[in-house]
C-alpha cells in the first residue's frame, strides 16, 4: 500500500478516525498496533512472524540485559538475532555469488545455489531501530520498556514502518506514555507537509522515471547529453521519492499526535560532502555516526585512524542500502569524499560556498549512477559518459529537459525559503481549505496514473 494511492486514504481515514474516537490511551495504542501489522501484512503476509519475531526477541534481551548478571550476552542474542535476519534474506545469495565469481576467477567452477530468498519490505528499517534500542539499553542510556504492546508499537508503527525515517526508542516511546491530545496536533503543518510529499512523489518521482529507466537500461544507446540528462534526473528522482515518502510519513504520524524527526535538509544545497550527510537521510546518517563510526573509535587516535573510520562506516552504509558490489562502491564514494573534505578542513582551507555547493552536487551526482546502474559494466559506461563526455552511442533526449531540471531546481530553491507554507499558515480556515484542495486537485492532474513503489522499499 503506497502512500500516494487511493486505498492508503480509505485505511488512513480509518485508522484516524477510529483512534481519536477512542478515549483510552492504550486501546489507542492498540488500534494502532492492529493497524499497523494490517498494513504491513498487505505486503506479504508471511513475514509478520518475521517483525513479530524481531520484536519478541529485543523485547526479551533488553529485560535480560537488566536481571542478568551478564547482559552482555543478551546483547549479543540481540545482534546475532537481528543481523542473522538481515544476512539471510538481504545478503546470503549476494555472498554466494561473489563467492562463485571469485572461485571462479582462480580457475574452480563450484556448484554453489543462491536461495532466491525474498527480500522482506523494511526489513532494514525495523532491524536498525530494534538494533538500537537493545544497544541504548546496554549504554544504559534508556529503561527497557515493560509494555510489550508498546515495544511492539514502536517497532511496527505503521507511518515509517517500511522505508523510514529510523525512529529511536528513547524519541517514540516516551510519547506513548500519555494520550495524545488534538489540540495540540498542528493540523495544517501536518496537511501540508503530506502534500509536499505527494507532489515529490506522485508529481514529480514518478514521472522523471521516464527519463530515468530507459537511459540506465541501455546507457550504451545515448550520447553524453543523454547521460547527463539521466544522471541529474536520477539525483530528482531519489531525492523526490524518498524525501517524499519521508514527508507523508512524518506528517501522517503527526496526524496521529506522534512526532517523527525530519530526515531531510535540502541536501542538495550541502556546501560541502559532510553537510550533505548532515541533511540526506538523517536518522541514517546519525544511526552510523552513533553506533557505527563512534564504537569503531571515531575520531579519536591518529588520523589515519579516523579515515579509516569513516570509510569503513560508509562501505558499511553502502552495503546497508542493498546486496550489490556497485553499492558498496557508492558507500566507497562517499567515504573517499568525506576523507578527502577532511583532510582539506585540516589544511585551513575553503572554498567559495557556490563552489562547494557545485562540486558536492556533481559528485553525489557520479555516486548516484553506480546506486542505480543494473550493473557495473553499465555504470562504468555511464560515468565515461557523465565524465569524460563519451557518447558510445545516438540516442538523445537534447536539451529540452534541462530547462525543467532548472525550473524543478527553482521550485526547490522557493521550496527551501518556506516562504509558501508560511503564507499558508496566515490564511483563514476556509481560504486555506480552497488553496488546500485546489492545489491537492491540480496535483492529481500532475501525477503518473500507475502507481510506483517507493525506490527505498528495495532496501
Amino acid at each position: 500500500m503506497i502512500f500516494s494511492e487511493l486505498r492508503f486514504f480509505v485505511f488512513f481515514a480509518l485508522a484516524f478516525g477510529v483512534h481519536w474516537a477512542l478515549r483510552s490511551n492504550t486501546a489507542r495504542k492498540r488500534w494502532l498496533l492492529v493497524c499497523s501489522y494490517f498494513f504491513y501484512g498487505l505486503w506479504d503476509w508471511r513475514f509478520l512472524g518475521l517483525i513479530a519475531g524481531s520484536t519478541l526477541l529485543d523485547y526479551v534481551a533488553a529485560l535480560r540485559m537488566r536481571s542478568s548478571p551478564n547482559p552482555r550476552a543478551w546483547l549479543l542474542v540481540s545482534l546475532v538475532g537481528n543481523l542473522g535476519s538481515l544476512a539471510l534474506f538481504k545478503y546470503l545469495d549476494f555472498f554466494i555469488e561473489s563467492a562463485a565469481q571469485l572461485a571462479s576467477a582462480f580457475g574452480f567452477e563450484p556448484n554453489l545455489q543462491t536461495l532466491g530468498l525474498i527480500l522482506p519490505v523494511g526489513i532494514s528499517f525495523y532491524t536498525f531501530q530494534t538494533l538500537s534500542y537493545s544497544i541504548d539499553v546496554y549504554r544504559r542510556e534508556l529503561e527497557p520498556v515493560r509494555r510489550f504492546d508498546d515495544f511492539a508499537l514502536f517497532v511496527s508503527f505503521f507511518p515509517q514502518l517500511v522505508a523510514g525515517p529510523i525512529v529511536r526508542a528513547v524519541d517514540f516511546l516516551p510519547q506513548l506514555d500519555t494520550a495524545r491530545v488534538w489540540r495540540d496536533v498542528r493540523v495544517r503543518a501536518c496537511l501540508t507537509l503530506f502534500l509536499v510529499g505527494f507532489v515529490k512523489k506522485a508529481c514529480v518521482s514518478d514521472n522523471v522515471v521516464q527519463l530515468v529507466d530507459p537511459y540506465f537500461a541501455q546507457p550504451q544507446s545515448y550520447d553524453a547529453l543523454g547521460a547527463w540528462t539521466a544522471t541529474l534526473f536520477y539525483a530528482v528522482q531519489i531525492y523526490c521519492d524518498f524525501s517524499g515518502y519521508s514527508d507523508m510519513a512524518i506528517a501522517v504520524a503527526g496526524l496521529l499526535g506522534y512526532e517523527l524527526r525530519v530526515n531531510f535538509d535540502f541536501p542538495y544545497f550541502a556546501a560541502s560532502i559532510k553537510e550533505f550527510w548532515r541533511r540526506w537521510h538523517i536518522s541514517l546518517s546519525s544511526w552510523l555516526r552513533d553506533y557505527l563510526y563512534i564504537p569503531l573509535g571515531g575520531s579519536r587516535g591518529s588520523a589515519w585512524f579516523a579515515r579509516r573510520n569513516l570509510m569503513l562506516t560508509m562501505l558499511l552504509g553502502g552495503l546497508w542500502h542493498g546486496a550489490g558490489w556497485n553499492f558498496v562502491i557508492w558507500g566507497g564514494l562517499h567515504g573517499l569524499a568525506l576523507v578527502v573534505h577532511r583532510l582539506w578542513e585540516d589544511s585551513g582551507r575553503k572554498l567559495p560556498t557556490p563552489l562547494g555547493m557545485l562540486l558536492t552536487f556533481l559528485w553525489v551526482c557520479l555516486a548516484w549512477i553506480f546506486f542505480r546502474a543494473t550493473n557495473l559494466e553499465s555504470a562504468w559506461t555511464s560515468v565515461c559518459s557523465f565524465v569524460g563526455f563519451a557518447s558510445p552511442g545516438e540516442l538523445s533526449w537534447g536539451w529540452a529537459p534541462l530547462a525543467t531540471f532548472a525550473a524543478l531546481a527553482a521550485t526547490h530553491a522557493l521550496g527551501a525559503t518556506h516562504a509558501v507554507g508560511r503564507w499558508l499558515e496566515r490564511r483563514s480556515e476556509s481560504a486555506y481549505a480552497v488553496c488546500y484542495g485546489a492545489a491537492f486537485a491540480l496535483a492529481f492532474a500532475f501525477s503518473n496514473g500507475a502507481v510506483k513503489p517507493f525506490i527505498y522499499f528495495q532496501f
